[in-house]
């Protein structure tokens, strides 16, 4: 099976695109967009909205400002919402990234729990170290994968399941098995081959490493890989080493995505901390600027295409102030979706729209 035809029925995909059932238009602005054009979009949705209302209005803002204080009142709300939203966010920031700041025994148990998990990866890639970087230790992960899955294809015999596509009459239960294993294989290997290839030369700090990780499907691949060396008596002792192999391979990725994750969150909710102070600035000088200064016809005078100066300023004035918690929406975001689809780890399919419900798990 070709990574083109998808995944087979009753089985989930490998990327997390084919895993679930949201748009790609829809998952490309929830993880691959950037985050400052994600952020942007709603601030100009509201700017937009404000000058329509303000035309629809049959009054008119200017009017609304000679007999009351709307522009004001709306200032100060935006000023309360914006001092107490981005400390509260912060404040939450602080508790997920106190973990750094702990006692010098939890962060030896930390640092030795890391170094053996280092050395097992080590052991299984035949090398005297790990890679450093992220990014290439989960690529040295996906290319054992990859070379252990052709391992165990080479252990097949080279004509039995040759034919696997034809009436199964025709072969014995050993052909089917075998024919089984082969694909298994292929699809693992073509599976951990992309992956490597979109990790090379890529830094960490970038979606594009985490995106790459959380297109491996590991814990499918491992209830695939179980299930095959238990249930087909007729593949050789070669073979079940071999499968044996390959998911002690998928074992030890899981827990290194799931590391690259956990790191990655930490990095944007730093990101996501600096950027809501960045923009809290202009928020916070455009709400207090509004409470100070537009408060009478006076302080903007005269229309630009026919609309008031006065609306398009309290429209920007609404845009800007609300800057901050558009930062949030973008950023939470995609940390939500991610989280969302990989709350589990192991050989557990949560996803239940991508799989059959009829999964045979029992012969």
């Amino acid at each position: 099976m070709s990574k083109d035809d998808g995944p087979s029925p009753g089985e989930p995909g490998d990327t997390m695109r084919e895993r679930g059932t949201t748009s790609r238009v829809k998952l490309d602005v929830y993880l691959r967009a950037d985050r400052r054009a994600v952020a942007l979009a709603p601030l100009v949705v509201v700017f937009v909205s404000v000058v329509a209302f303000g035309l629809l209005d049959p009054t008119g803002l200017p009017t609304a400002v000679e007999s009351s204080d709307p522009v004001e009142t709306l200032g100060q709300g935006l000023l309360t919402s914006i001092v107490t939203g981005v400390t509260l966010v912060v404040s939450i920031n602080q508790l997920v990234l106190s973990r750094e700041l702990g006692p010098l025994g939890d962060q030896r148990d930390r640092m030795q729990g890391s170094i053996a998990f280092r050395e097992d990866v080590a052991d299984l890639l035949d090398v005297p170290v790990a890679p450093p970087e992220p990014s290439a230790f989960i690529r040295a992960l996906a290319e054992s994968i990859a070379a252990r899955s052709r391992a165990v294809a080479e252990t097949l015999p080279d004509n039995a399941g040759a034919d696997a596509d034809a009436d199964s009459d025709d072969h014995s239960p050993a052909d089917e098995s075998t024919a089984r294993v082969r694909e298994f294989a292929t699809d693992v290997a073509e599976n951990a081959d992309e992956v490597a290839g979109r990790l090379e030369g890529r830094q960490f700090g970038s979606f594009e490493v985490l995106s790459a990780a959380l297109d491996l499907n590991y814990s499918w691949k491992i209830y695939q890989a179980t299930r095959l060396r238990r249930t087909h008596d007729g593949l050789s002792t070669e073979t079940k080493a071999a499968l044996d192999d390959l998911r002690d391979a998928l074992e030890l990725f899981g827990p290194a995505r799931e590391h690259v994750k956990t790191l990655y969150f930490r990095w944007e909710l730093v990101d996501l901390s600096r950027a809501m102070f960045y923009t809290a600035i202009p928020a916070l000088v455009a709400s207090i600027g509004a409470i100070l200064f537009l408060d009478n016809l006076g302080s903007v005078p005269g229309a630009t295409l026919g609309i008031s100066n006065l609306l398009l300023v309290v429209a920007l004035v609404t845009a800007v102030s609300l800057s901050p918690f558009a930062v949030l929406a973008a950023y939470v975001l995609r940390i939500l979706t991610v989280a969302k689809r990989t709350l589990s780890i192991g050989p557990f399919v949560l996803r239940s729209e991508t799989r059959d419900e009829n999964l045979d798990w029992e012969s």
